[in-house]
């Protein structure tokens, strides 16, 4: 699998947090690449620090698209997607990239969550490129 450094677009980076449980890429335009780290457990917790970024990066006005690039095996409590919405942390936008097999039960609650808004891909470049499109778009 494609990993971000990989990706053309790496050039509009605005700026890379690393945390201890992966690397958020925060792109122009709103657009947001994660990749966890081999094994870590994505929670809440961890989760929040990571919207707290994208706050301090981009302006109110400006829609989320969050794709998490799947190039490693991590687990997400399925049940923690229910503290973004309770928590009014509302991605406009959300993408998964990898293998399909693994991604059904955490595809199912955010669809559950975020009706309508969720994509799964298998490939890094047709995910930007949707959220390319989504981000010119909004402007």
């Amino acid at each position: 699998m494609k990993r971000v450094r990989e990706l053309e677009l790496i050039n509009q980076i605005k700026e890379i947090r690393e945390f201890e449980f992966g690397v958020f890429y925060f792109f122009k335009g709103g657009i947001v690449i994660s990749e966890m780290h081999e094994g870590a457990h994505f929670k809440w917790k961890n989760a929040k620090k990571a919207v707290y970024a994208a706050q301090e990066i981009y302006d109110k006005d400006i829609p989320l698209i969050y794709i998490a690039n799947r190039v490693n095996k991590y687990r997400v409590a399925p049940f923690e997607w229910f503290k973004y919405h309770k928590n009014r942390f509302d991605m406009q936008y959300i993408a998964s990239v990898g293998p399909l097999k693994n991604n059904i039960l955490s595809t199912f609650f955010k669809n559950i969550i975020f009706p309508k808004r969720i994509r799964m891909f298998t490939n890094l470049d047709e995910a930007v490129a949707w959220a390319l499109q989504i981000s010119k778009n909004s402007v």
